[in-house]
């Protein structure tokens, strides 16, 4: 009853909110055309807006033809600037927080400005509204009557003083209204730890005898902080430790290949939510849990504009707005934003599943893929595989990629997958065929490339020892936070290298 009416009075609170949402269903043009005003108004004044004459921007063709498709090296100049306290360059602020990223082909790590506005508007507001759509579905809800665990990523040594370097989980920690720690943890001071070691061990030692009720985070991260905790409590399962646990929001990699792994450590009943937050901005809500899909969040300060992904290696790629999207359809997504992203592509591709409301799911990246022998295999068609095969075979994964073997005199063409197993297959011979099954079902162009095994072979699986991806991660400074193991690969860098990491240079193929 008590939890009833505290949701009740959330609701109020978020009533205008909800109703804004309920609006994306049918005048979405309209919103995205007013965000796309907003937005060139408030940056003519820039130095980038002054370049490409917003102040004449009428229209979205208007924009589309002024403003150029942009990836990170046309934005990092301006960057550079701006984290050397220069203003007024992309965005009419002063800007002094970058969400700290993987790498380009011209450095190391790529930084993305976060203005006060971008915070404000479009990271905390989805958070709000994330949690409105959630009590709306389930009133009954107990979230607000316990701690929320947040494990996110962590501050970065900055440039210079005055700037903020960090994941964008570690700047919005930072950026969170106070009152949000009366029901958040762990506490600030360990959630920003740098050290991955000692913030496991802060974070199992703060939330051990707290009344957890949900968690936000990536789901490769969570289950390491999971385990750690059920180990230390002593108890046979999570639910004994915390019995009003209900929701995990997750984001930044498929759940599919955890969801197995997850309900085995969760126990039923429980509640699986996701977001799509990344450094440069919140995008989507899975709004209900009946729908495996999210709500494209669409008045965030943010101008979306889709890239069908077979014009991304033209020279001047044809992009569209929010009305013209098809369903089924591969976009590469480009965005302008509060925080001075213009036409920028993100790097991600997206699928839209409906368009009455603006559903869709992540489908994978840019540049995570393998089309080597034309097979065109994206990130979502490999989780979907590889998460049926660990459905039928009960066999349960930590963390994957795959990358191309290519034909010599030595190897046959194929797939190689570098998995680490909770408990390896008994059969891998069977487990690479099954894979193979639902590769096909999911990917016409792979199952043509893998006709008679004329030009493509069954996918090679090479089981990797345990804490090879973190080792990884860690040799390249990458532990906790967003950072994740890409996918996909097109070329053979990644996979050899944690192979070398792994002492199997040259593996021993037991399946192929």
């Amino acid at each position: 009853m008590r939890a009833r009416l505290l949701n009740d009075a959330y609701l109020r609170l978020m009533k205008g909110r909800l109703e804004k949402i309920e609006r994306f269903s049918s005048a979405a043009g309209e919103v995205q055309r007013a965000q796309l005003r907003y937005l060139v108004e408030r940056a003519a004044d820039t130095e980038y807006g002054r370049r490409y004459g917003f102040d004449a921007i009428r229209t979205e063709e208007d924009f589309r033809r002024k403003v150029p498709l942009i990836t990170y090296e046309g934005l990092q100049d301006y960057v550079e600037r701006l984290m050397r306290g220069e203003n007024y360059l992309l965005w009419p602020d002063k800007i002094t927080s970058f969400a700290k990223s993987s790498g380009t082909t011209r450095s190391k790590s790529k930084y993305i400005p976060v203005s006060r506005e971008a915070f404000q508007y479009c990271h905390i507001r989805g958070g709000k509204d994330l949690f409105a759509l959630y009590i709306r579905e389930h009133p009954e809800s107990g979230i607000f009557y316990g701690r929320n665990v947040s494990l996110g990523g962590s501050l970065h040594p900055s440039p210079q003083a005055g700037i903020v370097c960090g994941d964008v989980s570690a700047l919005i920690t930072c950026n969170l209204p106070f009152w949000t720690g009366f029901r958040r943890s762990p506490r600030r001071e360990i959630a920003l730890l740098h050290n991955w070691e000692d913030k496991l061990e802060g974070m199992v030692k703060d939330t051990l005898h707290r009344d957890v009720r949900g968690f936000l985070g990536v789901p490769s991260w969570m289950m390491l902080y999971l385990e750690r905790t059920l180990a230390a409590s002593g108890k046979d399962t999570l639910r004994e430790v915390w019995p009003n646990m209900e929701l995990f929001v997750h984001g930044g990699v498929s759940f599919d290949p955890y969801r197995t792994q997850f309900k085995a450590l969760m126990g039923e009943p429980f509640r699986y939510l996701e977001t799509y937050n990344a450094s440069e901005g919140f995008f989507g809500i899975q709004d209900s849990l009946s729908q495996p899909d999210m709500l494209l969040m669409l008045d965030y300060g943010i101008y979306y504009e889709f890239v069908p992904v077979e014009e991304t290696e033209k020279e001047q790629p044809r992009a569209v707005g929010i009305e013209d999207v098809e369903v089924g359809r591969n976009y590469a997504l480009a965005i302008s934003s509060n925080a001075g992203l213009w036409r920028y592509l993100i790097g991600d591709t997206v699928m839209f599943t409906s368009v009455r409301p603006y559903r869709f799911r992540i489908s994978g990246r840019t540049r995570h893929f393998i089309n080597t022998f034309g097979e065109e295999l994206i990130v979502e068609n490999a989780d979907k595989a590889l998460s049926a095969t660990c459905t039928e075979t009960g066999i349960e994964i930590r963390d994957y990629t795959a990358a191309p073997v290519f034909l010599d005199n030595r190897n046959r063409a194929c797939h190689q997958w570098l998995v680490e197993f909770v408990s390896e297959p008994a059969d891998l011979r069977d487990f690479s065929l099954r894979l193979d099954k639902h590769l096909k079902e999911v990917n016409s162009d792979y199952e043509a490339k893998r006709s008679h095994d004329l030009m493509l072979k069954q996918p090679q699986i090479i089981p990797l020892p345990q804490g090879t991806f973190l080792r990884w991660l860690e040799a390249k400074g990458k532990l906790g936070g967003q950072h994740k193991v890409p996918r996909l690969s097109n070329n053979r860098e990644l996979a050899d290298e944690i192979l070398s990491l792994a002492g199997l240079s040259d593996p021993e193929t037991k399946n192929a």
